[in-house]
């Protein structure tokens, strides 16, 4: 999920920014994209001129093309690419994306990839919200390899150029950026035995953000966005820009046709991207594709990656995953949306990035000459919204059982989401969509009818939780909710339902505020743990008193036969809620119970001896599993079965310390016991 567009940029407001204000430019509103352009998409528009003077504001001097397939450097070994490839560096960017390799999250849970570059650094992808994820990707691939490069948004009616000259409009340098040849450094020209030694670091990029929440833990306390990238760019200066067009562009950037372009079904290649448009002037979705095979009757099968809004660290999904992506109208279908526009009027669906080439004199984006046979006219909706329904038939086969456990996955997913941070709406309507697609399937191939799938599959926590209207709920621009809150907010709900079953009460504002669930936190001694509303993305529905409860389908609670939900209660090791926050322990038993959403941590210092961890517990009341990771994030031992018991044993120990990780599958919760032996 990428951040909601804001109505306009507050250009008055940066316009006094400098290069010595480094905060002034930390999440600040993105810019708007353009309207869609109809025959003019087939040709590119002409952007800023080729041979302008662009000596102090340049991030990185173009030396190589994208058509480029025999030249010196074209030639030459690379990422995923042998000597002599005979690959433009299109093609080359599709060979690095499909290199990727699965690992599982660091920060969450789920698998997500190991970023490589040029330098031989392999790093785990970083937090970032989905749009961020496909820009920095294809960013830093052009910054690397000293490829033309831009993307555009508008500041009101100008257009303001994000590429390897800098950030500009026709006119000069725009609101005040930083002229990065003069402000930053350029390491790329330093020996390898010299950045293998030491890796030189930009203090300044080290120090700044995207946005809130995207704090990288893994490579160390307190760094965020900025510190990544001056971890993959020996150039500083791109990686300075890289930071500025995250901030400033988003999914609706994405959407722009100056930006990228549509594509047919059959044309699906690794490193594209899905989008979904929720609304022209709301939320969007990106999913970049890591995996995509044509197989020999004609078929398709694909896997993508997606960040999420607050960010998080890209979600690695199956094939059957995947497929439910490309099937959604929300990628530029032909239904419409709760206001009534046509997906397919609002530029979601498969895209391709756009490449800059000269042409006549002005960098323009373009498109290789071997896509222009898979190019779909942006106002071509009929084409546009006929690839949902394409994909349908072209992604492989599901068997109805893949589907459900698919679907239950991803309402799974969603709920875990929701336990971090509660106040997500994007989390609830995904849920929800899946509770849709569940009620089909069940009924349509295994007979269970509606009120049968929600006895069966139905939580108390969708009731609290329940869909809000994205467009018209102050609650969905808040971000900074947590997993503290999120149980201040479940215990609550839990406590009305005391002298019998009533409606859940659903998390949601209220006369302004969240007055019922602040107080309680307070009346608990929990108070320091809620935080207050912010406007943690742009929110033009800022001044509704109320949020707006989507109209919900589901069988009530209480008619379920609901009943007082049983509660979970947080342990003596917490907050041990994430690696970072784990909690020390020693040889022995140790009690603890882990709930819903609010995974458990634990830390080990191991002394070379064989090591063995285990949990027991009451696998009826809760199917908990157990992970291992060394001290680097990477996991050496995993349990995950069916019993009362999940162990793992490892007999080649190196010093230093493990980490243990108490997880319920499903959003399972249960009371523990975790053991810890030596020899």
């Amino acid at each position: 999920m990428t951040r909601a567009i804001p109505i306009a940029i507050l250009t008055a407001a940066l316009a006094a920014c400098t290069a010595d204000d480094p905060a002034a430019f930390d999440e600040a509103d993105e810019l708007l994209p353009g309207e869609l352009l109809g025959k003019e998409d087939s040709a590119g528009v002409p952007g800023l001129s080729a041979t302008g003077n662009y000596a102090d504001t340049q991030a990185w001097v173009v030396e190589n093309q994208w058509e480029d397939r025999d030249t010196a450097n074209a030639r030459r070994a690379g990422l995923a690419w042998g000597e002599n490839s005979g690959l433009n560096w299109d093609e080359k960017y599709a060979r690095w994306i499909g290199s990727f390799q699965k690992t599982p999250s660091v920060s969450t849970w789920g698998d997500t990839l190991q970023l490589t570059t040029p330098w031989g650094k392999t790093l785990p992808a970083p937090k970032l919200d989905c749009a961020d994820t496909a820009i920095l990707l294809r960013a830093s691939f052009a910054a690397w390899y000293k490829l033309p490069f831009y993307l555009v948004g508008y500041d009101g009616g100008r257009r303001v150029y994000f590429g390897h000259f800098g950030i500009r409009t026709a006119s000069g340098n725009w609101n005040g950026m930083p002229r990065f040849a003069r402000d930053y450094r350029d390491d790329s020209g330093m020996a390898a035995a010299d950045y293998n030694r030491t890796w030189p670091k930009d203090s300044a990029l080290r120090s700044r953000g995207v946005q809130t929440g995207d704090e990288q833990t893994f490579l160390g306390p307190g760094l965020r966005t900025g510190a990544y990238l001056d971890e993959i760019h020996l150039n500083k200066r791109a990686g300075h820009l890289i930071r500025l067009v995250l901030i400033y562009l988003g999914s609706a950037n994405l959407a722009d046709s100056l930006n990228t372009f549509n594509l047919v079904p059959e044309a699906l290649r690794t490193g594209d991207f899905l989008l979904f448009r929720r609304a022209r002037n709301g939320s969007g979705h990106t999913m970049v594709v890591v995996r995509a095979e044509h197989l020999p009757d004609g078929q398709l099968e694909a896997e993508d990656v997606y960040g999420n809004l607050p960010p998080a660290q890209p979600a690695w999904q199956t094939s059957p995953e995947t497929k439910r992506n490309f099937t959604n109208d929300e990628g530029g279908g032909p239904t419409t949306n709760s206001s009534g526009e046509v997906y397919s009027h609002i530029g979601g669906g498969l895209k391709r990035f756009r490449v800059a080439k000269n042409v006549g004199g002005f960098w323009t984006n373009a498109w290789m000459a071997a896509d222009e046979a898979s190019w779909i006219n942006d106002r071509d909706y009929d084409r546009v919204g006929a690839r949902p329904a394409q994909f349908a038939g072209l992604l492989g086969e599901v068997s109805p059982e893949q589907r459900r456990d698919t679907l239950l996955g991803v309402i799974a997913a969603k709920r875990r989401h929701l336990s971090q941070y509660p106040a997500s709406c994007s989390a609830r309507e995904a849920r929800e969509a899946a509770f849709d697609e569940l009620y089909v399937l069940m009924q349509g191939e295994f007979g269970m009818t509606r009120e049968e799938v929600d006895r069966t599959y139905r939580t108390f926590e969708d009731y609290v939780f329940a869909d809000l209207d994205y467009l018209r709920s102050p609650t969905c621009c808040w971000n900074r909710t947590n997993a503290q809150m999120y149980r201040i907010i479940l215990d609550y709900a839990q406590t009305l339902q005391a002298s019998g079953c009533t409606v859940p009460v659903v998390f949601k504002r209220t006369a302004g505020a969240y007055r019922v669930f602040a107080d309680y936190a307070a009346a608990t001694g929990r108070a320091a743990q809620w935080v207050s509303w912010s406007e943690d993305e742009a929110c033009p529905q800022r001044s509704n008193a109320d949020d707006a409860e989507a109209a919900h389908d589901w069988t009530a609670w209480c008619s379920l036969g609901g009943s007082t939900p049983a509660g979970c209660t947080e342990d003596a090791f917490e907050e041990n809620d994430s690696s970072a926050a784990a909690a020390t322990v020693a040889a022995g038993d140790h009690d603890a119970e882990v709930c819903s959403g609010d995974d458990d941590w634990f830390s080990v210092a191991a002394d070379g001896r064989r090591l063995t961890i285990s949990i027991s517990f009451t696998h009826a009341n809760g199917d908990l599993d157990l992970e291992v990771t060394d001290a680097s994030g990477a996991v050496v031992g995993s349990s995950n079965g069916t019993s009362n018991t999940e162990s793992v044993t490892l007999t080649t120990v190196s010093g230093g310390r493990y980490l243990v990780h108490v997880y319920g599958y499903r959003g399972a919760e249960g009371s523990y016991r975790l053991s810890v032996g030596f020899g």
